[in-house]
Order: structure tokens, then sequence, then C-alpha cells
């Protein structure tokens, strides 16, 4: 079969969701690693009548106590802390390092390498949040994500939430570093005033935000789909009618070190949202590549410079000069739930291709020649489990199409 040189490809956003061992009529190879593997020379690249007075006032009497009870916090509450400033108790690496959150001096130190979030374990619905936060880096990137998903967004870094955002030194039309909330990959929400490009993103009322190495302090309180955030010491930013309205709380990492202290939290009262207004449960996935490096993979010599780390993308060029030229994983694993997001850099070339049936025999036509149609194929790859090339998930153009197995 002729087949075109493959260029390089990505492949992110990895995980591995374990599942208790049960026993299967067919089991193969129980227990072997599993691969994302090039073939050959070519590699996979890897959402009003007016009423008498007296009743007015009879309404607003029978209204007080409701509204007390919607908008402040249970008698007997007060803050506690999110962070023990100890350790990272209570919270989960989503698609970090190892060391990309660290706690030093009663902080929670960020690298800002790779991009990705660190998350609560548990969900938040209604609350008061305060945190304190400096760049260390002029220019630094960094966000607090409310409401979120316990795993990153399809081919994203970041989990689809409401980001209170988090920057330095950055100024523009449509955004700033004074304290933009807005919704992010696939979360929903309407900005307190209208955005100058309609964006569902709210740009502060006035610049507030010190500079980098020096300490801000932010106030957000989050109550029923409604957001506001205080920049030291004063709302400028806010909206409402967001989606979800309950889920996780994360950190950003972005490209340069920021610090986190006095990070606590006191809850409200819930309004009972609606399931399709909570984010999903976290279901137990880990992420397989760290984003830095291959820890966790068998890197053969002859795999450099060819199997490379780009920050939270992990890129193949189809060009290792190892002799088995696919990455293994290091530890074995046997019944789990895979999630990984890949794509093809290179440019599709419009080819001949076969037609393959839903029983895996190819497609022919009246005198028994297969059927081919064009598509274009930029490149070939794929996933291989129980530690065999004969366990395979395609990767790859052909109209039987990725996710082939």
């Amino acid at each position: 079969m002729n087949r075109r040189p493959c260029g390089p490809q990505p492949l992110g956003a990895f995980r591995l969701l374990p599942r208790a061992p049960r026993r299967r009529a067919l089991q193969l190879l129980e227990c072997a690693p599993f691969i994302l593997f090039a073939c050959s020379s070519h590699l996979v690249y890897e959402e009003h009548a007016m009423r008498p007075l007296r009743t007015l006032l009879l309404a607003v009497v029978l209204l007080l106590p409701l509204s007390s009870i919607l908008n402040t916090p249970a008698a007997g509450t007060d803050f506690a802390p999110l962070f023990n400033g100890k350790d990272l108790s209570g919270w989960v690496n989503v698609n970090c390092a190892p060391n990309t959150f660290t706690v030093r001096d009663g902080m929670i130190v960020s690298t800002g390498i790779p991009t990705g979030v660190l998350r609560t374990e548990r969900h938040y619905e209604n609350f008061e949040l305060e945190l304190e936060y400096r760049h260390m880096v002029k220019g630094g990137n960094a966000g607090l994500f409310v409401w979120s998903e316990p795993i990153t967004a399809p081919g994203q870094p970041f989990t689809k939430s409401i980001e209170v955002q988090i920057l330095d030194g950055r100024n523009a039309e449509t955004y700033t570093s004074h304290g933009d909330v807005f919704a992010i990959h696939g979360a929903t929400f309407k900005p307190d005033r209208p955005h100058p490009q309609g964006w569902m993103r709210c740009l502060p009322s006035e610049q507030r935000a010190k500079p980098a190495g020096e300490w801000n302090h932010y106030r957000v309180v989050c109550n029923n789909g409604d957001i506001k955030l205080a920049v030291n010491g004063k709302v400028v930013s806010g909206g409402y009618d967001t989606k979800p309205r309950k889920g996780y709380i994360c950190l950003e990492a972005e490209g340069s070190e920021c610090h986190f202290r006095n990070i606590r939290i006191r809850e409200l009262p819930s309004t009972n949202p609606r399931p399709d207004e909570v984010a999903s449960l976290d279901q137990g996935f880990k992420s397989l590549y760290t984003g830095i490096d291959l820890s966790g993979w068998k890197h053969q010599s002859g795999h450099a410079g060819h199997w490379k780390s780009k920050d939270w993308i992990l890129e193949y060029d189809g060009k290792s000069e190892a002799n088995d030229k696919n990455l293994w994983s290091e530890k074995e694993y046997s019944d789990f739930t895979m999630i990984c997001d890949w794509r093809f850099t290179g440019k599709g070339v419009k080819m001949l291709r076969p037609v393959i049936l839903p029983n895996g025999d190819y497609a022919t036509d009246e005198q028994g020649k297969p059927k081919e149609v064009e598509a274009a194929d930029a490149g070939d790859s794929g996933i291989y489990l129980r530690g065999s090339s004969k366990s395979q998930v395609n990767i790859w153009c052909w109209p039987a199409g990725s996710g082939e197995a």
C-alpha cells in the first residue's frame, strides 16, 4: 500500500480511568503496556397595577426573611481555609507535572509550566471565596476557575468553567489585567456589561490591580448562577445566568510563576441547580503525560528530538531512529477507560482509499474489485493496547474512520 511520509503531529490530554479488574470470556494479555505508535515512517498526529400601600408593606415584610436566607450564609458559619498552608491536601493535579504546583512559606507556588490546572477535590455551588495572589514575572498569566468540570475540555489545557482572570500588565480593548470574568470552553454566562466584541466576558469597571511583585486581593461571590469579583476591596466585574453553576474550583498555571495564599471559602445555602447546571463529578481520571517530559514512558535513545514535550502537547515528527519507533508506557494496565485528544498537523493529501465495511471486510464492486474513495490523507497512527500491535485503535483519515479497532 502506498503511503505518504508523515509530518509532525501532536497528541495531548490523555488520561486513564482505572476500573476494578473483572473476568472476561476473552481476556487477551490482561496485564500489558499500551502504546502510542507510528507505522514505519508514518506517524499519526496525535462546548401593575398599583396596590394599596398596606399590601405593599406587607409584601416587603414577608419577603425579607426569604431574601435573607438566599443571600447570607447559614447561622454560625464562617470562612474555612481552602488551602491549609502546609500541603496540597484537598487539591487535585489535573494535567500538570508533579512540581508545577508546590507549597512554600504558606503559599501555593505555581511555576506556570506546563499550562494546566490544579482543582479542588469536591464541588462547590454557592460561596464567597477570598484569596491573595502575586505575579513574579512582569506580564505573567494565571487564573482562578469556578464551577469547573473535573478534567480539561477536548483539545484544551483548561476546563469548561467560568474564569476569573489573573493577568499582569496586559491591557487591550477586549481584555485587561484588572479582573476580567468570562466563560471558557463551553461554559456560558451573561456579562454585567456588554463586551466591545460581544464576547461572554465582563471587563472591569476600573483598574485596581497592583503590578507584578505586589500582592492583590480577590473576593469572588458566586450565588445562584451570579458571580461578582471585587479587586482589592471593590466590586469591578461579574455576570449572571451562568452554566454550570456548581462545580470545582481551580488554580491555573499558564507560563509564568505566580503565588497564591490565604485562600478561604464560606459556603452559602444551595439554590438547588438543575442537573444540567451542575458540572460532572470526578471519575478518577489521571493524566499520563506531565507536560514537561516523557516521565512514565519508555524513551529510547532513538526517540530523542522526535517524541517531544511541547508544553501540554506531546508531539512526534514521524522520524524516530529507534528500532521500535513506538512510545510505550512504563506501567502496565488492565481494565480502564482512556481519553486521548489528538490531531494531525500535516496537510491532507487527496488519495484513493479502500471502503471498509462494518464487519471489517473490504467493499467490492460488481466485478469483485475493491471499492475506493478519495480522502484527504494526513497520516496514519493509533494507540496499541494490551502490549500488542494486534490490539489497536486506529488514528487516520480513511473512510473507516479514526477510532476503528
